[in-house]
Order: C-alpha cells, then structure tokens, then sequence
C-alpha cells in the first residue's frame, strides 16, 4: 500500500505542473480528492490492510490527502492571482476621459405634477388639508349622501378592510371632516390617493391619485366653481384652453357637472387621443348637495357650495400624451427618465 500511495503522490506533483488554469486544478482536485477520487480509492483499500498495519496505513493516507490539499489549494490561488493580473493587464483606461456623470435623481412624475396643481390651487386661496386613506363607511360613503342601499356604491368597486372600514375611494373624504369641525368659508382641497377594486388596463388601477375640491360660503353660485376650474386649466396647460361644460350625476352635488377641454394634441381638430372628437374629460364637479350640508350640520338655506375630483394620471397623461396609465406603477426607468429633474 505504501508503494501505492507514493506512486499517487509522484504522479500528483506530475500532473500539477502541466495545470495551468483554476479550473484545470479544480478539475485535478475532482481527480484526486472527489468522492470517486485515487485518495478515496486507498481509504477503501484500508479494509484490506491487517488491523496491526491500519494505524500506520492510515496515517499514510490521511498525510497524503493533506499534502495533496495543501498543494492545490496554492495552486489555485496562483492560478486564480496569474489569470487577474492577465486580464488587468489586457485592460487600458484613458485617464484623459471625463468622468462618468452620477444620475441625478428627480421626482416621480405624479409626485411632480401632483405638488404643482396644488401649487397653483393654493395661489388660488385653496389650503392643503389631508384625510385617512384608511377610511369608515360613514365618511367615505353616509355623510356624501350614498347611503346603505344607494346604488352609487355599486359603482365604487369597494376595497373593505373590516367591516365598516374601507380604503378610500375618492378624496372627497375629507369633505364631511372638514365640515363638521369647520365653519364657513371652507375653501381647501385633499391631494392623495384612492383606491378602487377595478381590474387593471391601460385605463384603470386598483389605486390613483387624486384632488377634491370643497368651497362652501354664503351664496356661492355654479359660475364661481366654473370660474374656479377654467383658471386652473389654464393655468395648468399654461395657455388658454376651450371648456366645455356637460350636466352628469354624482349622488354628492347637485346639479353634476363634467369638464371637457379642447384636445390640446389636435387642438379641437380630432385626433386619437381625443377619440377624433376634438374634446377630453378631465374632472367630474357640481354644486355641494343640500343633503350633504344638512348631514354635517349646515343649513343649506344659508350655505351653499362647490366640490370637484381631478384625477391626477389623467391630467398627466394629456399633457404628454400617455396611452397607458400602468407605466406610472411599473417603475420601469426607461419611462421614468423621460422626465427629469429641472
């Protein structure tokens, strides 16, 4: 056994030189010390040793495979120090380059275009007030004038959370709170966001951003609120836009109103963004509803009012002409980067 294992070792020393490369002395480890390896081969044979000659055999095997290991790990290291030094040496830096710029960060679009609409309701004489994303059925749906049973929240595609409790799915949420804790004028809005249980396309999300508007004074009239909203478009778009104003339903005003603008795309003519009729709604508004008064204890004989929800992806979307309002949730860089920082 003694000659065996000499002649293993002489032809390791052999086989090591003409190694060249990590992975040809990984392979030579796989040879020698794997599970089918020549020093396994002899720990096997070990039961064919007489038991008074085991201790030594053993020995010898045990030395063998220590020095076999010893060996291949320098070797590796050589190997693996040699190939860097190659590859660095094959690689040149032109220190006469510039630098590489770092990115500069920049908002996310919503985020942006979010913080400039109040911007601009607020130097209309609008504060910034904030109401619970996580909401009570009372505030989101009663005090609006959507009770239990009315059909208008069959249209909301309700996330409930617990029983009573539901995600938001409007920020006129804020408008009963305000209200109730607040006497007249009340002239604020509720940036934020809402959720609805809509499948997902290139039209609909489960969560959106919007701005609800509430005004409530003494003889505050349906022009003051047109007024109001065609100021802000055209603030807004930073060039004077054509309004058009359609009656519509919403359990929380009356009378409903929705606002369509010219195309600013085809500017009226038709195109496919405006579905070739020249015009794009943008916000659904109308005057306080009186039920809606007398809940949070004002007396609509006195009091009257405006509220308005701008959803804000689709004030994004016509202004740059975006199809599709998923890419605002994909944090995909390539859409991302096309608006930078100022």
């Amino acid at each position: 056994m003694k000659e065996g294992i000499c002649s293993i070792q002489s032809q390791f020393d052999v086989d090591l030189k003409e190694c060249q490369s990590a992975k040809s002395v990984e392979a030579l480890k796989v040879h020698y010390l794997g599970r089918k390896g020549l020093v396994q081969d002899q720990l096997k044979n070990l039961r064919h040793v007489p038991d008074a000659e085991k201790p030594a055999a053993g020995k010898m095997v045990n030395d063998l495979k220590e020095y076999i290991e010893g060996r291949l790990d320098s070797a590796l290291q050589e190997c693996i120090l040699r190939e860097e030094n190659s590859r660095l040496a094959q690689e040149s830096i032109d220190i006469t380059l510039p630098g590489r710029k770092n990115p500069i960060g920049s908002k996310h679009p919503i985020t942006d275009i979010l913080d400039e609409m109040v911007d601009i309701f607020v130097q209309m004489g609008f504060s910034v007030q904030s109401a619970p994303e996580v909401e009570t059925e009372y505030y989101n749906f009663d005090v609006l004038n959507m009770g239990e049973d009315h059909p208008a929240r069959d249209m909301q595609d309700t996330f409930y959370v617990a029983p009573g409790v539901v995600l938001r799915t409007h920020a006129s949420n804020v408008q009963g709170r305000i209200m109730e804790t607040t006497n007249p004028p009340i002239r604020v809005i509720c940036p934020g966001r809402c959720f609805r249980n809509e499948s997902i396309s290139s039209r609909s999300h489960v969560f959106f951003h919007q701005i609800d508007g509430l005004y409530v004074d003494v003889d505050v009239s349906l022009q003051d609120l047109i007024a109001t909203l065609t100021q802000f478009i055209r603030a807004f778009f930073k060039k004077e836009v054509d309004v058009k104003i359609r009656p519509s339903y919403f359990p929380f005003v009356e009378p409903g109103i929705e606002v369509d603008i010219s195309c600013h795309l085809c500017d009226g003519k038709g195109c496919r963004l405006c579905k070739h009729s020249g015009w794009l709604e943008i916000l659904g508004a109308g005057m306080v509803h009186p039920q809606v008064l007398r809940n949070v204890g004002l007396d609509p004989e006195k009091y009257s009012g405006y509220a308005w929800g701008l959803g804000i992806e689709r004030m994004i979307c016509l202004r740059h002409g975006i199809a599709d309002i998923r890419l605002f949730a994909e944090n995909d860089m390539r859409f991302l980067r096309q608006f930078p920082a100022p």
